[in-house]
């Protein structure tokens, strides 16, 4: 493919009549976080998007770093057309200039979508939960919340948690009392922050840290913890394809979305808009849930979900009938990098 482009950047030279930009039209830049929620982006969407429109989709990977994205723009040389953001950075990202406003009316009803996963840079892709997962072949008694994390009499042994304060934060202060109504309240105060850090002190010498989606399937399955905090599409895909004996544990999890934006500077934004409109469409929409158990973003998409994933959603009806506590985006974009450089300066210690 690279002595494709070569040749056709030739040619735009040589006759004048045909800029780069105009070569690559048919061509989309996309970069998620890989692994098996990229997987089934690409059968969802990058594929039907291809046949549909002709587009050709060119993936890229990343750990979900937004100094990466920022560096691009920075420097003038944005490749990526588009990047899947977490709800934590999107705020982040707008404020500094690294994403694009969206124009909703080239994507769809913005009331359309779930509260919170239609931002001013970023716009959702599907709702997913943060759950505590363990094998119930090593832990013979099962937990209950994910706040059990916090528990190591009970539940002795090494546990996973991602390598990033929010979330961890959260449950923190959860496990210390907080009410989930007023979690974020407490967060907000230097006390409350001092807080939630005394209770990871308790278990910091017990926490294996993870910083990919991937890792808390396979610390599981080597046995290199008893329990760990994850994505609950990254375990189910465990459990459904891998034939893991997992378990996911709701109660206490915590609701957010993966989001999609539009880097200041893409090359391709009318093409970035058109993808943007197409997996809004509530139809569209619904069918990554066909292919990893995370619920669609749309309102009235709920109708389209395939009935045998339904039950597996983290906003199915039954998993959010315990105590939950959906993401405040807002708090992480006005406090999370000030958090961010709190909790690294934690681990250093």
């Amino acid at each position: 493919m690279k002595h494709v482009r070569k040749h056709i950047i030739a040619l735009a030279a040589a006759t004048a009549c045909m800029t780069v930009g105009h070569a690559f039209a048919d061509e989309l830049s996309i970069m998620a976080s890989g692994g098996a929620w990229q997987d089934a982006q690409r059968k969802a969407w990058f594929e039907p998007f291809s046949k549909d429109t002709g587009v050709k989709i060119l993936e890229q990977e990343y750990l979900g770093d937004l100094g990466k994205v920022k560096a691009m723009v920075d420097t003038g040389n944005v490749p990526i057309d588009l990047v899947t953001v977490e709800t934590a950075t999107v705020l982040q990202g707008c404020d500094a200039g690294i994403l694009e406003r969206l124009d909703y009316s080239k994507i769809g009803p913005r009331d359309k979508f779930i509260e919170g996963s239609a931002l001013d840079c970023g716009v959702g892709l599907d709702a997913y939960g943060d759950i505590l997962a363990y094998d119930p072949t090593v832990l013979k008694e099962a937990p209950t919340s994910v706040l059990d994390l916090f528990d190591t009499t009970k539940f002795p042994g090494k546990r996973a948690m991602r390598k990033f304060p929010a979330q961890n934060l959260e449950w923190a202060l959860m496990a210390d009392g907080v009410a989930p109504a007023d979690v974020y309240k407490v967060l907000a105060t230097p006390e409350g922050v001092d807080r939630a850090f005394k209770k990871l002190d308790t278990i910091k010498k017990d926490i294996v840290w993870w910083d990919a989606g991937a890792q808390p399937a396979q610390l599981l399955a080597s046995k290199e913890v008893v329990m760990t905090t994850a994505w609950n599409g990254r375990i189910q895909n465990a459990i459904d394809t891998d034939g893991k004996p997992f378990k996911i544990v709701w109660n206490n999890q915590i609701l957010e979305y993966d989001m999609i934006a539009i880097p200041k500077g893409a090359k391709s934004p009318d093409l970035a808009y058109k993808y943007l409109a197409y997996i809004s469409e509530p139809k569209n929409n619904a069918k990554l849930a066909s292919y990893i158990t995370y619920g669609p973003v749309r309102t009235d998409a709920a109708s389209f979900v395939a009935p045998d994933a339904l039950p597996k959603l983290p906003n199915a009806p039954d998993h959010l009938s315990g105590a939950y506590l959906v993401a405040d985006t807002e708090f992480w974009g006005d406090y999370g990098e000030d958090l961010v450089k709190r909790f690294n300066a934690w681990l250093a210690q």
